[in-house]
């Protein structure tokens, strides 16, 4: 019996997000597009100074982050956010003013891609930072090291450490925007429940792929 109820859905989020009730969610981590142009693309034309992969471009691409519209529905279905990117969006997001936000050192050291990514979030706390190399063929813990199926793919440890501070135990968790699916990994390990929307079917059913294993391991212990 699994630890947790993962239900994963290949759906436009804007209408999903209709249907949910206000408070539905306890805490929404998303990872919308951030409208710089990382669809998948052209993310192999980009590493100047190590080879980058190949993705398939993702449905919705990357051209523009959401509209308005998006984040007061966001914020209507959920207690609390987390928002990555949303410094290059935040006039979008209604009621912005935080202290509390959340920045990913990515170890790149000498790359032409950023250095970090910033996440908003909802919380009243201090900034805080997460550090964990995340550069091409480099990972943090190669031990383990993830397979990446995803132009925008963020790893699992990070979504286990968003969880372990920021979330409480029962919370019911939304993505509106699964990409990877590594979120659904992390809530599955520390056993809280998720919802996750994905539109591209293509990445979608990759994402599925990448979590069955996951899934199945769990019936082991």
């Amino acid at each position: 019996m699994f630890r947790s109820n993962i239900e994963l859905y290949n759906v436009d989020c804007m209408e999903y997000l209709k249907g949910c009730k206000d408070n539905q969610f306890d805490l929404a981590i998303v990872d919308p597009p951030y409208g710089i142009g990382e669809s998948g693309k052209t993310n192999s034309s980009r590493g100047k100074l190590a080879k980058a992969k190949k993705y398939k471009s993702f449905a919705g691409s990357d051209i523009s982050s959401p509209e308005k519209e998006y984040f007061n529905e966001l914020k209507r279905v959920s207690k609390s956010q987390i928002i990555w990117g949303a410094n290059h969006f935040i006039q979008k997001i209604p009621n912005a003013n935080s202290s509390c936000w959340v920045v990913w050192d990515k170890v790149n050291g000498a790359t032409d891609f950023a250095d970090s990514e910033l996440a908003y979030t909802s919380f009243k706390t201090a900034v805080r930072n997460f550090s964990f190399q995340w550069q091409g063929m480099l990972q943090h813990d190669m031990k383990n090291k993830e397979i990446r199926i995803h132009p925008t793919q963020k790893p699992v440890a990070l979504y286990k450490w968003l969880l372990h501070h920021y979330a409480k135990e029962g919370d019911k968790i939304l993505d509106t925007h699964l990409g990877s699916g590594s979120i659904a990994i992390a809530c599955d390990e520390m056993g809280f429940d998720l919802v996750g929307c994905e539109l591209d079917t293509d990445y979608f059913n990759a994402a599925v792929k990448r979590i069955e294993p996951f899934r199945n391991q769990q019936t082991l212990f």
